[in-house]
């Protein structure tokens, strides 16, 4: 019978894989770093080097592993179930920078940038946002020039994830101040002059991965860093933004099934009050039966639409939908398991303080909760055209 969760046995073995690797290398550091506030860059590197695991949708011959969306949202959604934290840089790396070069650039440039971030020797990451411009993402400022062989590159932008390690990013910028859409995106190295790192910011969750604000002040670009064609970034900024949701809402289930676990132990084994085990009263049962199915139901919803997405079809509407359930989802779960753990919920003697915390900022990443339910309105009502 056909697994939806595990299409095939490479799937299989890589969920296998995953899940062990969290269990005994990432759960073991989560709470030092997140109280440190800190990335754990050499565990990151060593997911390149030691574990191969980069590069899961690039081809084989180009040295990654040839594999699809679902083997992403596996991954994500196993690394998430330990630390979702850690898991937001690695998808920077693994998502915004790998694939989305592999995907969109040239041979030379693939050829250059793709050994390094697959092996762990480079950590990278992807500037879309600025101060202004978030949502609004062809509100952005941030603007290069051509002047002969190089991109004059000029702007700020923010909330960039691995900010502070990276030694390459892929930034969006405006080629052409009379046009809203034309986008051009280019690979920066952290060493190209007038580049330099702005403030790390203080989060609510997703402590272990740094948020930075990158700055760019007459930083020369050679012509060969452009990715794709001079204004065409808009395509393949879209297409790469559904893989990006898909593995949001894939970390969203990670969360979601922590949370689960850790409130059905509590209530069935940990804890008793007034001669009865915590899971025999009603309104406990309606807190984890209701996350339970509703984490059913999102779980089911994210792989069925990761069978759809590939680099050469749109999934637009699906990969919005999915990302709006799942993140939703784990907000309520997240906080249901606080509720069932009651005070002890709220410490952090226990994990769930942090699953909400880091469940919340999903809703917000790669596009909010509201862009979301705007896109899937516009993408419904083209529908009946």
């Amino acid at each position: 019978m056909f697994d939806i969760f595990n299409p095939t046995d490479d799937h299989k073995a890589l969920r296998e894989l995953t899940h062990d690797l969290a269990k005994g290398v990432i759960e073991p550091q989560v709470k030092e770093y997140d109280e440190k506030e800190i990335l754990n860059e050499s565990l990151l590197r060593k997911l390149g080097s030691e574990y191969s695991l980069y590069g899961i949708t690039i081809p084989a011959e180009a040295g990654g592993h040839g594999l699809d969306a679902t083997a992403s949202v596996i991954v994500h959604e196993e690394l998430s179930y330990s630390d979702a934290a850690f898991t937001l840089s690695y998808l920077a790396h693994e998502v915004l920078f790998v694939n989305n070069l592999y995907h969109s650039a040239d041979a030379k440039i693939r050829e250059k940038y793709i050994p390094p971030v697959l092996d762990g020797t480079a950590i990278a990451g992807m500037a879309m946002s600025e101060p202004g411009a978030g949502t609004d993402v062809l509100g952005m400022t941030t603007f290069a020039e051509r002047k002969g062989d190089r991109y004059i590159l000029n702007g700020t932008k923010q909330w960039i994830t691995n900010g502070n390690c990276g030694s390459y990013f892929l930034v969006y910028a405006k080629t052409d101040k009379n046009n809203r859409q034309a986008l051009s995106s280019f690979l920066v190295d952290k060493n190209f002059k007038g580049f330099s790192v702005g403030k790390k910011e203080i989060k609510l969750g997703m402590k272990q991965s740094p948020t930075c604000q990158l700055v760019f002040e007459d930083v020369e670009v050679p012509t060969e860093n452009l990715i794709g064609a001079e204004h065409g970034a808009l395509t393949h900024m879209m297409r790469n933004l559904e893989i990006e949701r898909l593995t949001l809402a894939a970390m969203s289930l990670g969360i979601a099934r922590r949370a689960l676990d850790e409130m059905v132990r509590y209530a069935v084994v940990d804890r008793s009050a007034f001669g009865k085990k915590l899971s025999e009263f009603g309104q406990i049962q309606q807190l984890i039966a209701e996350s339970y199915a509703r984490y059913r139901a999102s779980r089911a919803f994210v792989y069925e639409t990761a069978l759809r997405v590939n680099p050469n079809s749109r999934e637009s509407l699906s990969a919005a939908a999915a990302k709006l359930s799942a993140t939703q989802m784990a907000e309520y779960v997240a906080r249901a398991a606080i509720q069932v753990l009651g005070g002890y919920g709220y410490t952090r003697e226990y994990p769930v303080e942090k699953l909400l915390r880091d469940a919340i900022l999903l809703s917000i990443g790669g596009g909010t909760n509201e862009a979301m339910q705007k896109n899937i309105m516009k993408d419904l009502a083209l529908s009946l055209r």
